[in-house]
């Protein structure tokens, strides 16, 4: 008998492929993205590449979960200098390193809070390429098990021709399938797209 397809092989194998923006709790600016060179090069100097990241991604689950937080790093209302003090107060809460702490804080000082979330998308981005990685985020319809993120994993790797690196998300209006995005690239392997196709098929037949 014929092997059974493997069907997240063939659903990778045939993902379609449209474009979204660049974008972590808005569209980073320009200035973002020298923070973060800026941070990167002070971190690669200091051989701490990793634990700054490591920092920026507590920094980052803090941001998501603390309303209270988002609203002081972007009041416009309160001093930079009191800004930098209150965030590099909330990094050392969260066990962030010395060079992690004084990043925020200089951020912070040169009016830049608002933006510590794209920095910190960038500075993850320029992390991964140093290590010759790429990052993409894959969003399924239901929690995926180990063996399905790992064929998922592997045959991004062949597409994309890199070592790959995930992050993974739940979103139940999918239906089935999942859809996986890297920086700006988009492939759609959920059964919601395959049914928006078909409705707009029907609807103009």
């Amino acid at each position: 008998m014929p092997a059974r397809p493997d069907p997240v092989r063939a659903a990778t194998a045939n993902l379609g492929e449209t474009h979204v923006a660049d974008s972590f709790d808005g569209v980073a600016s320009e200035a973002a993205g020298r923070y973060a060179h800026a941070a990167f090069d002070l971190a690669k100097e200091a051989k701490a590449l990793e634990a700054v990241e490591a920092d920026f991604a507590k920094f980052a689950v803090a941001w998501k979960e603390s309303a209270e937080l988002r609203a002081a790093a972007r009041s416009p209302l309160i001093d930079p200098m009191e800004k930098a003090a209150a965030l590099t107060a909330v990094a050392q809460k969260l066990g962030l390193s010395d060079l992690g702490r004084k990043v925020i804080g200089v951020i912070a000082q040169n009016r830049r809070a608002a933006e510590l979330p794209a920095i910190i998308a960038a500075y993850r981005v320029l992390a991964q390429r140093d290590r010759g990685a790429r990052q993409v985020e894959i969003i399924s319809a239901r929690p995926l098990a180990g063996p399905e993120k790992a064929a998922i994993v592997e045959a991004l790797g062949q597409k994309l021709g890199a070592k790959i690196e995930a992050e993974t998300s739940v979103d139940e209006a999918l239906i089935g399938g999942f859809v996986v995005r890297v920086g700006s690239r988009q492939f759609d392997a959920s059964i919601k797209s395959k049914l928006d196709a078909l409705r707009l098929q029907l609807k103009s037949a």
